[in-house]
């Protein structure tokens, strides 16, 4: 019996991780693909070749994503783009949603932003207790000035916007504004800090892939 369960948790081991990645490049490919569906009827690959070839979907919106942002970075496409902007600013209901994903994507994917590229030490949800974040911005305006006239805070104090993610679905979290002071900027990347997360700890990013439990956590200052 007891190589029994050892043989089971092995296989569960091999293949769960096996697993998982497979379904979610499938479900990414299989959602990808659906973009086919724009092209008329008699151009779509299915049409063509007589037999689905799955994956073009992916090849298909990275050419329309590329062809868009060269478009959009020239000249002509600028304006273009301009104009489409003002026209849905225009549209009642469609300008509150627009602007509001616009600005979420211009600061997640601009070059120029800080949005998710660093990662933080902050204490969350009370003092003592330590977890990572993620930067998202900076607080502006009346919420900078409400912050600063908190007990405890001067009228200089910087602070920071905060993204703090569950485990193990980081897709699920908290918006926090914390003192730039009691943040800890870490060297670790996103990505190791996404996997620190995900694994509950267990991948410690330069550490151990399978650190055992005996081990024990560095002294804080």
């Amino acid at each position: 019996m007891a190589n029994l369960r050892k043989w089971l948790f092995s296989g569960l081991l091999v293949l769960v991780p096996l697993i998982i990645t497979l379904w979610v490049l499938d479900w990414v490919v299989s959602t990808l693909d659906q973009t086919l569906r724009i092209l008329p009827g008699a151009w779509q690959p299915d049409q063509l070749f007589g037999f689905h070839v799955p994956g073009l979907g992916v090849i298909f919106a990275l050419v329309v994503v590329l062809s868009i942002g060269a478009m959009a970075s020239n000249i002509i496409g600028n304006r273009l783009v301009n104009w489409w902007h003002a026209l849905l600013h225009r549209i009642p209901v469609v300008r509150s949603i627009y602007s509001g994903v616009k600005q979420v994507s211009d600061t997640l994917f601009s070059e120029k932003g800080n949005a998710f590229r660093k990662a933080l030490l902050v204490q969350w949800p009370q003092d003592g207790m330590w977890t990572i974040a993620f930067l998202t911005g900076t607080p502006q305006g009346e919420v900078l000035q409400q912050l600063r006239a908190r007990p405890g805070s001067g009228p200089d104090e910087d602070f920071v916007s905060v993204y703090v993610p569950t485990t193990p679905n980081p897709t699920g979290g908290y918006f926090v504004m914390v003192r730039t002071r009691d943040c800890v900027e870490l060297q670790m990347s996103v990505d190791e800090a996404l996997t620190y997360i995900v694994s509950m700890g267990v991948i410690v990013p330069g550490g151990p892939k399978n650190p055992n439990l005996k081990a024990t956590a560095p002294a804080t200052a």
